[in-house]
C-alpha cells in the first residue's frame, strides 16, 4: 500500500509510513486544539523534506523511507487571505517553517468566489475594486470552482481544504450538493493518488450533517482538548475515530489516544500515547 506521510513523525512510525495514499481525512476539531497546527507542520515538514531530500529520516523518520512524498502541497482557503495564512505561521512557529511555506506551498485563494452572492462588498475582498455588493463575474457557484481546481491539481499532490466550517455556514451553498461533492471526492482521490484534509471545526453544524461527512470520508482524526476538572492546564489530545487501514495497527498497540502538543520548533508533535486498559 503507498503512503504518504502525515509530516508528524511519531504519528507515522506507529502507522507504518503515513496515511494510505488516495484518502479523504477529515479533522474534526476543537478551537485551538491542534487541527491547524497539524496541518502546517505537515506542509511545512513535507516541502521541508521536498527541498532537501538528504533530510527526510531526520524531518520525517524512518518509518517514512518507503513512503512516497506529494508533487506539491496545495492549501485552499475561503475567507482568509493568503497573506494572513502566512501571518499566522510567521507568529506560531519558527523561521524555517515559515520560509518554506513561504516558498513552496501553493495557497489558492477562493476569496472572491466564497463572497460571491453575499452581502460583503467586492472592495472587502478584491483589492481595487468598486463598493458593489457582489461579483458577476461568473456563473459557477463555488463548489464548480473548486471541483475545477481539484481536477487541475489534486493528482499526486496533497491537498489542505480549509475549510468546511466556512462552506458549512455559507447560506449560499447547498449543504446536500456539498456533500455530495465530497462523496465524489472520495471516489475521484482513488485515481488522484494524493491525499485531501478537510478541517471542519467541532460543534458548527448539527451533529446528523456531521455524521453524515464522517461517513462521507475515508478517515476522520479528532483534535480535542482535555476535559479534566483536576487541573487548570489543558492537554490536546488527538483520536483516530475512523481508517479502516490505520485502526489496526491502533488497536494491535491497544493505543487508545495521542497526547500532544504545539511548539514554534517542532510544530504538532505527538508527546505520549494512552493504552486501552
Amino acid at each position: 500500500m503507498k503512503k504518504i506521510p502525515t509530516g508528524v513523525s511519531d504519528l507515522d512510525s506507529i502507522i507504518e509510513g503515513g496515511l494510505p495514499a488516495g484518502s479523504v481525512v477529515l479533522l474534526l476539531t476543537e478551537i485551538g486544539a491542534g487541527g491547524q497546527e497539524f496541518v502546517y507542520t505537515s506542509s511545512a515538514k513535507t516541502l521541508r523534506v521536498k527541498k532537501n531530500p538528504e533530510d527526510l529520516t531526520t524531518i520525517l523518520g524512518d518509518e517514512c523511507k518507503k513512503a512516497i512524498l506529494p508533487d506539491e502541497v496545495h492549501h485552499l482557503t475561503f475567507s482568509r487571505a493568503e497573506e494572513d495564512i502566512l501571518e499566522e505561521v510567521k507568529i506560531s512557529f519558527n523561521q524555517d517553517y515559515y520560509d518554506v511555506i513561504e516558498e513552496m506551498l501553493e495557497i489558492k485563494d477562493f476569496s472572491k468566489e466564497y463572497f460571491r452572492r453575499t452581502m460583503v462588498p467586492r472592495n472587502w475582498t478584491e483589492e481595487g475594486k468598486p463598493n458593489n455588493l457582489f461579483s458577476e463575474d461568473s456563473d459557477n457557484d463555488i463548489l464548480e470552482d473548486l471541483v475545477d481546481y481539484l481536477e487541475e491539481n489534486a493528482e499526486d499532490n496533497v491537498i489542505i481544504i480549509d475549510s468546511l466550517t466556512d462552506l458549512l455556514t455559507n447560506d449560499t451553498i447547498e449543504k446536500d450538493k456539498l456533500v455530495t461533492v465530497i462523496k465524489g471526492m472520495r471516489r475521484a482521490s482513488k485515481k488522484w493518488g494524493g491525499l485531501i484534509y478537510l478541517l471542519l471545526s467541532k460543534g458548527i453544524v448539527e451533529k446528523s450533517l456531521e455524521y453524515l461527512l464522517i461517513d462521507s470520508v475515508d478517515g476522520v482524526m479528532s483534535f480535542e482538548w482535555s476535559k479534566s476538572h483536576k487541573t487548570s492546564q489543558r492537554q490536546r489530545y488527538m483520536f483516530v475515530d475512523k481508517f479502516m487501514s490505520v485502526l489496526p495497527h491502533l488497536k494491535r498497540e491497544k493505543i487508545a489516544r495521542f497526547t500532544a502538543e504545539v511548539t514554534d520548533y517542532a510544530g504538532y508533535r505527538v508527546v505520549n500515547y494512552e493504552k486501552i486498559r
